[in-house]
Formats: C-alpha cells, structure tokens, sequence
C-alpha cells in the first residue's frame, strides 16, 4: 500500500505550483508596462490641428467667419465632421486661433522679443523691423493671413478682443520699449504712444492693401521695393526725431 507524503510536502508544492501560475499571469501586463509609449497619437494631433488651422484660415480669408462653415472645413481638410470641435472646441475658437495665427505670419512674438532683445542700436533695429514689414508688402507670395486681418480691419468681429490679447498686446509692449529707446524716451510717454501708431500703421496698412490696387493707382512703388523701404525708413526716423525734439521742447 503506498504512503502518502507528508502534509507539509504536499502544501509546498501547491504553493510552488499557485506561484509559477501567478508570475505566469502577471508576465504578459510586465511586458506590456515595459513596452516603450509611443507619441505618434499626439503627433498626429498636432498635425491635424494645424493642417485645420491652415485650411481655415484660407477658408475665412476668402469668404470671412459668417459665411465659412465647420462642414466645409472638414471637408476641406479632409478630416472628421467632428474635428473643429476636437481641436478647437468651437468654430468661433477656431477662428480666433487663425486670427491669432494670422497676426504671427506677420511677425511672431519671439522673433520680435529677440530682435528688440539682441545686440546693437536701437534705431537699427528699428530699421531692420520696419525693412520687413516693407518686404512682406511688396511680396507677390503673401500668406492667407493678410486677407485675413484685411478683412478683420474692415469688419471687426466679436473676436477682436482676443487677438488683441493674445497677439496685439503682447508686440506691442516690444515694440514701445524698442521706439522709446530709438527715441530715447520712456516707452510708458503717451509721444511714444503716438509715435508707434505712425510707424506702424503705415506699415500694417501697406501689408494688407490689394497688390492688385498698388500696382494700378502706384505703378512704380512695386517696381523698386529697396527704394520704397529706403524712403519710409527716411520718412520714420525723420518724424521720429521731429516728435522727440519737439517733446523735450515743451518740456
């Protein structure tokens, strides 16, 4: 008659036998937790909503917020009905970011800071500024953005306070401290204030306006664009340099 084995024998091995079960369980979740985490979902992201943004923009500049529908920008696109949403949250938010968007295609908050931040005389930078918003308005390969803000300009939308919050303000701030200094005033002098109003305005208007209008009414402004921002630069320093002069005068 055979002996059985002990007790102790026997609750041994069915320990040993409920552990390699348990590690044999858990192995595949420790391979999973191992795995490295891929970023390619929030890459995609990133892309589409930029690509909506692009597709977006083009669509309000041609035909402006009330008449562009988050359907056909979908469509567009070529993304979910449910994409603007998503990404944006709204179609009126959408609109905002290509506004903001817009505002950056002229110049972006940083390169501006690094200009007004970096070496050298204020007034050459100032210079240097102006010399590209001079190019961008003589250039024949403008980006969506300057409709966009043409068409802003001229019929003013209820997200005009967020562009001026999230973009004007912002460059503007640079743009008083980079004047004040050329002019070598306190940037917080209402002069100062006025002096930027003349000096870019001029400049924002010139960027937005149809070529097809310059080339027609200002034929040989085009055709020269060194000489054109060569004389506005003359024409701004000098009314700089009148409004400074005449400032310390009545002071």
């Amino acid at each position: 008659m055979p002996t059985k084995p002990p007790k102790s024998v026997t609750a041994a091995k069915k320990r040993a036998a409920t552990t390699k079960r348990t590690k044999a369980a858990k192995a595949p979740q420790a391979e999973k937790r191992s795995k490295p985490v891929t970023r390619a979902t929030r890459q995609d992201g990133a892309a589409t909503r930029q690509h909506l943004l692009d597709t977006a923009g083009q669509i309000f500049a041609a035909r402006g917020f009330a008449d562009a529908t988050s359907k056909e920008i979908c469509e567009r696109a070529g993304t979910p009905m449910a994409s603007v949403n998503y990404h944006f949250g709204s179609r009126e938010a959408l609109y905002e970011a290509a506004l903001v968007e817009a505002h950056r295609q002229v110049v972006s908050l940083d390169e501006l800071t690094a200009l007004a931040q970096g070496p050298g005389d204020p007034r050459e930078k100032l210079r240097a500024l102006i010399s590209r918003f001079i190019g961008l308005s003589t250039s024949a390969g403008a980006p969506w953005g300057f409709m966009l803000m043409l068409r802003e300009v001229l019929s003013p939308s209820p997200a005009i306070p967020a562009l001026i919050e999230k973009a004007v303000r912002p460059k503007a701030a640079v743009l008083l401290g980079l004047i004040g200094e050329a002019m070598q005033l306190n940037p917080q002098e209402p002069v100062v204030q006025r002096a930027l109003m003349f000096t870019v305005l001029p400049c924002i208007a010139l960027m937005i306006a149809p070529k097809q209008m310059q080339a027609a009414l200002l034929p040989a402004v085009a055709k020269d664009r060194s000489a054109l921002a060569d004389d506005f630069i003359r024409f701004m320093m000098a009314g700089l340099d009148a409004i400074a002069a005449a400032y310390r005068t009545r002071k």
